[in-house]
């Protein structure tokens, strides 16, 4: 039996997530800091949050730049996204 179902279920269940980059410091490594909003559940307000993940950037990603990013497998000790491509080049 073929097990390509399974294998194409569990990569469309990968979250992929779009942020900018903000660091580019390290080799084939770059710092991604995603926003979301939610609201607070007693007041209603708008809340932002931001959470700064490292990911594998084999496409040259600079700093500022807008990056679409997919969760992996654990490429380090703080490594488990990579880059997937470069949305939006930095000025």
């Amino acid at each position: 039996m073929s097990e390509a179902p399974n294998a194409s279920a569990a990569r469309a269940s990968r979250k992929v997530r779009t942020g900018v980059v903000t660091s580019d410091k390290m080799q084939k490594t770059v710092t991604v800091e995603l926003v979301r909003q939610f609201a607070h559940p007693v007041y209603g307000k708008q809340v932002t949050r931001t959470t700064l993940i490292k990911a594998r950037d084999e496409k040259g990603a600079k700093m500022g730049d807008t990056v679409r990013v997919m969760e992996t497998r654990p490429v380090s000790k703080t490594v488990r996204w990579r880059v997937v491509d470069i949305v939006l080049r930095a000025k």
